[in-house]
């Protein structure tokens, strides 16, 4: 299948999902992960309906941004050197990988200076494995209320990785616990806080995501598998 017909099986795969959990498919925010991607098939991605792509590197993302059609949203979706949010803040409209204090004061800085706030997700770090970043459950709250004395950043909301398993119904809790952890701060209304889009799932368990209450899951094997750059 092509680009096409794979968004086509991914979109009736979410109307499923959202049947199954009582949502609309209208809640869901369908990004296009492009890490290895060429502009030319990011493109035909946009053509059948991808409205927001999401990069891991920033140069990468720098090298295909004039590349690419206009009227779509940008997110940074992996790790963020503090020495690359000086590139970011041009490219991306969010960035939803912030996990520390220290990244914080570069983006509100950098944002600052063009004078535009930046929109951010906290990450959390749900998932036992090493290789994960992200804020940790218990630390989420106290790195929330210091964030929210932040001018130039807009938190609004939260993202996380489960771990891999080859069964995807092995991260419904880690998808549960995130979730959990989204409305109780929905519930504190922390002030400049705000609880509007839960990232998570990804094409191996996005569907486990969505009825556990994602907005937005990011894909990118299940689009792009035949065009990735060898």
């Amino acid at each position: 299948m092509g680009i096409r017909e794979n968004i086509a099986y991914i979109k009736k795969r979410i109307e499923d999902a959202c049947k199954r959990a009582g949502r609309s498919p209208n809640e869901i925010v369908l990004m296009g992960v492009t890490k290895m991607v060429a502009p030319e098939y990011i493109n035909e991605a946009i053509d059948e309906g991808i409205e927001v792509i999401g990069e891991n590197r920033v140069q990468e993302a720098r090298d295909k941004f004039d590349k690419v059609k206009k009227g779509i949203k940008w997110h940074m979706i992996g790790p963020l050197q503090v020495n690359k949010v000086k590139y970011a803040v041009h490219i991306f409209d969010m960035i939803e990988s912030l996990e520390s204090l220290k990244l914080a004061d570069e983006i509100e800085k950098r944002a600052v200076s063009l004078g535009r706030p930046m929109e951010v997700l906290v990450e959390v770090k749900i998932s036992f494995e090493e290789t994960k970043h992200g804020i940790s459950p218990s630390d989420l709250i106290p790195f929330l209320e210091k964030l929210s004395k932040y001018k130039y950043i807009k938190v609004k909301g939260l993202m996380t990785m489960a771990p891999l398993f080859d069964d995807p119904e092995l991260t419904r809790p880690y998808f549960r616990k995130t979730k959990e952890l989204f409305d109780k701060v929905k519930e504190m209304n922390i002030s400049n806080i705000e609880m509007e889009i839960l990232s998570m799932g990804m094409s191996g368990d996005f569907e486990i995501a969505i009825e556990e209450g994602s907005t937005l899951i990011r894909v990118g094997r299940a689009i792009f598998q035949d065009v990735y750059k060898k």
